[in-house]
């Protein structure tokens, strides 16, 4: 019997031939990744009673969840971050360079083949470049440091197949919106999700991100999509390292596989409170909303902006409606500066901050005040997730979210 992608990876980082579901190995990440959460596992590193990183090379840290900082407490935490990082040797992007699932990849860290660990529980994103990426907690990345090691269980594999072919303007984020109603936000349990099939091998990379960052909404410790040529040409010039490119054999064995027909799939969005609660998105049709938000680790990368500014392009955001837009990166902003799509987005009334998490967390940036409704291309909706619990969050794709800033209300991009 042939090894899934995860069965497969977990034995070449803990130096053996096989490894089977449920079995606990002791591996050694190529990257540890932490953000704001640095000047905490840093205090938790101390304690230990280390004075020296094991490995400073394969640590990256990220300040992207409240840049700039919102108060003395966010600025002196990032303050004992960037002295943490100095001290040790670690690799640091400060507040200007964009979310942490966006930097890693774009300057080179997340490669296929590779163990990608963060103190993030969206660190599932970098299944989409072929790595096993999974989310840790403060506590494991401080051991890591101390170490260089971690163990970890071997999960069960599922297998997600995608054929036919989207309509026109439906997504990655609406299947994955439709794939959480379809088994629950339990549904991928500590499993290992394995993305195929010839509408995945279509996909942008972009496209693909969108898949394992949702992953984890559905419970999966990590999501993969093979590396392909596609993969290669968006690494080229930026991987730090040669890579080889690790995939599940051929006669692999998996918990379970579902086939999924996306021919007929039209718009989805999730209502409050939890991702699984989606419907298509005629079935919202009417909500009013005071807030659009296309931003996130999910939905905010250059292709997504692209697509709200073609939907808003020589129109207007609706008067009671406030539109945030927040790139993933530096780089993605200056792309989007360059192609002319932050000036459509800023002339139909759109307001652009800087690269980072934003709003998401609720830390600043666009909290929601009581009864304000939000649309957003984010990846979660939990009560309070925006920063106050009197809100409500609904998710959609770009293509949506700019269809409905427009309307003022929930909307099937397809009825206007």
């Amino acid at each position: 019997m042939g090894l899934t992608f995860a069965e497969k990876l977990l034995a070449l980082k803990a130096g053996k031939s096989k490894t089977v579901p449920g079995e606990i190995v002791e591996v050694t990440p190529d990257v540890c990744m932490t953000h704001d959460n640095t000047a905490y596992i840093a205090q938790t590193f101390k304690k230990i009673g280390v004075e020296k990183v094991r490995d400073p090379s394969i640590h990256v840290v990220t300040l992207d969840h409240c840049v700039p900082a919102a108060n003395e407490k966010f600025a002196n935490n990032h303050r004992e971050a960037r002295a943490f990082a100095a001290e040790q040797g670690i690799t640091l992007y400060d507040i200007d360079m964009g979310i942490c699932h966006q930097v890693l990849p774009e300057m080179g860290w997340a490669l296929p083949g590779t163990l990608v660990v963060g103190a993030d529980s969206h660190s599932t994103t970098y299944g989409a470049y072929g790595a096993f990426g999974t989310g840790i907690t403060r506590s494991e990345a401080a051991v890591i440091m101390a170490t260089g090691k971690i163990w970890l269980r071997v999960p069960e594999s599922m297998q997600i197949y995608l054929k036919g072919r989207f309509q026109a303007g439906v997504t990655s984020k609406d299947f994955m919106l439709h794939l959480a109603r379809e088994i629950g936000v339990d549904g991928a349990l500590y499993r290992s999700i394995e993305f195929c099939g010839p509408v995945v091998d279509e996909m942008s990379l972009a496209s693909r991100v969108v898949m394992p960052n949702l992953a984890v909404e559905i419970g999966a410790k990590n999501g993969y999509i093979r590396a392909d040529h596609i993969t290669d040409t968006w690494l080229k010039g930026r991987a730090r390292k040669d890579y080889t490119k690790v995939e599940p054999e051929p006669d692999a064995r998996y918990t379970e596989t579902l086939t999924f027909d996306v021919s007929e799939l039209p718009p989805m969005v999730s209502g409050p409170h939890n991702v699984d609660a989606a419907k298509p998105a005629r079935e919202f049709a009417g909500k009013k909303i005071q807030q659009a938000f296309l931003g996130s680790c999910c939905n905010n990368r250059l292709e997504d902006i692209a697509v709200a500014a073609q939907v808003l392009k020589g129109k207007r955001i609706h008067p009671g409606v406030r539109m945030i837009c927040i790139p993933a990166s530096r780089e993605t902003l200056l792309a989007a500066l360059k192609e002319g799509y932050v000036q459509t987005l800023i002339e139909a009334g759109a307001v652009f901050l800087n690269p980072g998490c934003g709003p998401c967390m609720g830390n600043h940036e666009g909290v929601l005040a009581d009864g304000d409704v939000c649309i957003s291309a984010s990846n979660r909706n939990f009560l309070g997730r925006m920063g106050n619990p009197k809100a409500e969050i609904y998710l959609a794709s770009p293509r949506t979210v700019a269809a409905s800033a427009i309307a003022g209300e929930i909307v099937d991009f397809r009825d206007i």
